[in-house]
């Protein structure tokens, strides 16, 4: 799962293997969570997933929409640099344009994620006026 190498890779953390699998079924079983963009390579007769992202909602009163939350950004470290992470924002982008409710995309990424702030800025998005602050009742700031 892209889920666990994508935590370890850029948190360091060590991530509970049931509940990381709970937690997807349960995206997967309540789309009103939000929803799963797996990139894909054709092999012949089979596909094999090399990216994924997730999105989830929050609703903003001051717009009178729903901001959709880009989280669980991974693509496959030999299938970087090729456009499998542009290739799913367009996707996302494209699709949160056309519906109504959605009044912009955001996601948050680690300070030190230099790489993929630069990925990030190349599809448009750019860094927000806001800083996240959290409390943490699962993970807390545990590192490996």
């Amino acid at each position: 799962m892209f889920n666990t190498a994508m935590a370890m890779e850029t948190e360091r953390r060590r991530l509970d293997a049931v509940r990381l699998r709970e937690g997807a079924i349960a995206l997967l079983d309540s789309p009103q969570y939000g929803f799963y963009i797996l990139a894909e390579r054709q092999g012949g007769t089979r596909s094999e997933p090399v990216g994924q992202l997730m999105v989830t909602y929050e609703w903003s009163d001051w717009r009178n929409g729903i901001f959709w939350w880009i989280q669980s950004v991974y693509v496959e470290p030999d299938r970087r640099g090729v456009g499998i992470f542009r290739a799913m924002y367009d996707h996302i982008h494209a699709k949160a344009r056309a519906e109504r409710r959605v009044c912009g995309i955001r996601l948050y990424v680690e300070r030190e994620n230099r790489r993929a702030q630069t990925v990030y800025q190349r599809v448009g998005l750019t860094p927000s006026v806001y800083t996240v602050f959290e409390q943490d009742f699962v993970l807390g700031h545990q590192l490996e």
